[in-house]
């Protein structure tokens, strides 16, 4: 298929071997001769290449989310399945809301060190600038890519809190961390403006990059620090004020007031095959997670 019309194998009989006294400048000359020919008789040209490789790591992360579900599903007791699903199942419609609303944009608009702000001609708020132009592909597919962290970085905390969190007082609390936590560590680190930021800096006069950011910026891949880091400290604080799950603790008791907290108990998970299916999902997400980065 790929070989018959219009799908011709391209003419590379001219590419013959370099002449061994060839220079850099005649061999990078002849590369992008290589690349031009490679595009122009590819079923996906480079930049389409890369938009369609963006967009199936998105739906890798995306899954994700399922296997958020099954994994904690699987983790808590039979009674909690329904509500710890409706969570997750919430958590990922109301991020993807808030991310479109103003979170995009308060992670990678504007000048300011601190914060996202309006006013650019390719706004993110509503993405209200994003057009139908040549790139607006590109530029959707990214949005959709960062939606599907800012979606991970809140879900993290669903299975810190399971089954000792009122479902309004989760949904308030992914308000807050998709619509002002999240997004401003996102313009810390990986907007262009941002305090810690690679990418915050200028040209020299000798055309050299002299980084503005604060001790030359930090470098985070595929979200170690921006989206784990961010979701775990908020789910371990949050775990820590609401306190153990009814029955993690034996009772004792003792005369004291309240009764004294005794030995922990065993509360296992009602559906292993859950947990494994979870897991495993998992593992999947984290491959578009790295390579989409």
């Amino acid at each position: 298929f790929l070989l018959s019309p219009p799908f011709v194998a391209p003419p590379f009989g001219q590419f013959g071997p370099p002449p061994m006294n060839a220079t850099v400048e005649e061999l990078l000359a002849r590369l992008e001769q290589l690349e031009a020919r490679v595009d122009e008789h590819s079923l996906f040209p480079g930049a389409s290449a890369d938009v369609l490789f963006l967009l199936v790591a998105s739906l890798n992360v995306f899954f994700m989310q399922c296997g958020f579900g099954m994994l904690e599903a699987g983790s808590v007791t039979s009674r909690s399945t329904q509500a710890i699903l409706l969570k997750n199942l919430l958590d990922a419609c109301l991020s993807a809301f808030i991310w479109w609303v103003m979170g995009h944009g308060i992670a990678f608009d504007g000048t300011n060190d601190f914060i996202g702000t309006a006013g650019s001609d390719m706004s993110s708020f509503f993405l209200s600038g994003y057009g139908s132009g040549p790139d607006s592909g590109y530029h959707r597919v990214f949005w959709w890519f960062q939606w599907t962290f800012a979606a991970a970085a809140g879900t993290i905390v669903s299975g810190a809190v399971a089954e000792r969190a009122q479902l309004l007082a989760y949904l308030a609390y992914t308000f807050i961390l998709t619509a002002v936590i999240y997004p401003i560590i996102v313009h810390w680190c990986w907007s262009e403006a941002g305090w810690l930021s690679t990418k915050n800096g200028h040209l020299d006069s000798g055309g050299n990059f002299t980084s503005d950011a604060v001790l030359d910026g930090v470098i985070d891949f595929a979200g170690s620090g921006v989206v784990h880091l961010t979701g775990g400290t908020a789910g371990f604080f949050g775990a820590l004020i609401i306190g153990p799950r009814h029955g993690r603790f034996e009772v004792v008791y003792d005369g004291s007031k309240p009764p004294r907290r005794g030995r922990p108990l065993q509360l296992p998970g009602h559906a292993p095959v859950l947990q494994a299916l979870g897991t495993f999902i998992l593992w999947l997400g984290w491959d578009g997670f790295n390579a989409g980065s």
